[in-house]
């Protein structure tokens, strides 16, 4: 279908999805977070897609925060309901079970860093500037933003950002493990791409078995984070990818695996 505020293009096994509002600087209303949806179901159920790349159209913004002007005639039941929608989309992103990453050039600022932290891989370019600043709202992150912080970056990053509103530069992103890579301006685009492209040649199965159990792991125990570890370890070993993964290694070859 048309979107109104995304655009997708697939480059071999990889989906870029763009959301295309450089006017607002790609800032979150409702309709976008709706289309977000849909993209992200069409990317899950298509087998000829492996990787997904999020970005912002335009240079200045990755996606520089939800729509205040929608954001300023809520009530307080319609926030809770708009929370619940972007929350509803982080989680879908979360666990899609194929590796997202975002590719941040420029804002990532409120609703739109709690958009790139629910991907699994972020990479930033080096004039990137990442920051929640509800605070100077009145409010606080409705997205899913103090938890993914949390759990990102600790306790003294998840406060300070939040409580202070201020942006920080990508360095300090990294250093803080909110971003995954951060590289020059212009060799944004060629190493996300990069990083999608080799993400996309591996065993379907087992990158979403990654993926589930990093996602398990985080929210459990060790003992049964270890236990869904063991699980899909077995699992794997029943797949065709398994035997040719296996197979190629002993033969000195590339594998090329079908997904089965």
């Amino acid at each position: 279908m048309a979107f109104q505020n995304l655009l997708t293009e697939d480059r071999g096994a990889v989906r870029v999805i763009t959301v295309n509002r450089p006017d607002k600087l790609n800032a979150l209303n409702r309709a976008t977070l709706t289309e977000l949806h849909l993209a992200f179901d069409q990317a899950a159920a298509d087998d000829a897609i492996r990787a997904v790349v999020l970005r912002g159209a335009g240079e200045k913004a990755f996606v520089a925060g939800a729509d205040i002007a929608e954001l300023a005639g809520l009530s307080a039941v319609q926030a809770r309901d708009l929370s619940r929608h972007g929350q509803r989309l982080m989680s879908k992103v979360e666990r899609l079970g194929k590796p997202v990453i975002a590719m941040i050039g420029g804002w990532a600022l409120g609703g739109g860093l709690e958009l790139a932290m629910c991907c699994h891989l972020r990479v930033a370019s080096e004039k990137a500037k990442l920051g929640l600043p509800e605070i100077t709202l009145g409010v606080l992150p409705g997205f899913g933003g103090t938890q993914r912080l949390l759990r990102l970056a600790g306790r003294g990053a998840a406060l300070e950002l939040t409580l202070t509103g201020a942006p920080i530069d990508a360095a300090r992103a990294h250093a803080l493990g909110l971003v995954t890579r951060v590289v020059a301006p212009d060799q944004l685009e060629a190493e996300t791409m990069k990083l999608a492209e080799q993400l996309a040649t591996l065993a379907p199965q087992a990158v979403r078995a990654i993926l589930d159990t990093v996602l398990v792991g985080g929210e459990s125990a060790i003992d049964v984070g270890l236990e869904f570890e063991t699980q899909a370890f077995g699992v794997c070993f029943s797949t065709e990818d398994m035997r040719e993964g296996t197979t190629a290694f002993l033969e000195k070859r590339k594998p090329a695996f079908s997904g089965r």
